[in-house]
């Protein structure tokens, strides 16, 4: 679904750069573009996408503040030089999973967000297809 949505896109942008039919009919194409953009269900979306890219923004950094946090603590506790750097790797390896599962936790939930997107843009009616 992502490449088709990909594809479309490109063609519009493609066909409103190369169109020869000059400053009307771009006219056209911008006040059509603008009249789908400002439709209710489409910045629903919009919105949904910024709140999401909000949440997701701040998951990742604490993930990574966090494990930072724990690797210095393992670093600086009691013990031989060479027991705090066993501490400070064993902690760490733990800390890079952990990181790698709320990056692949973060990458998921950003595709199903554009997969939602794209689906209920496909179901919300436009212009020339019974809607606005």
């Amino acid at each position: 679904m992502r490449g088709k949505a990909g594809l479309v896109v490109g063609l519009a942008i493609g066909y409103v750069l190369g169109t020869r039919a000059g400053r009307e009919r771009y006219e056209q194409i911008k006040t059509q573009w603008l009249k789908v953009w400002n439709l209710d269900p489409v910045q629903e979306q919009v919105g949904k996408v910024k709140d999401f890219a909000k949440s997701s923004a701040m998951a990742l950094p604490s993930t990574l503040w966090d494990s930072a946090v724990k690797v210095t603590k393992a670093a600086t506790t009691r013990g031989t030089p060479g027991e705090r750097l066993d501490a400070a790797l064993e902690v760490g390896k733990d800390q890079a999973d952990e990181v790698g599962r709320a990056a692949k936790t973060s990458a998921q939930a950003a595709k199903d967000a554009v997969d939602d997107l794209v689906d209920d843009a496909s179901e919300t009616p436009g212009p020339g297809r019974g809607g606005a």
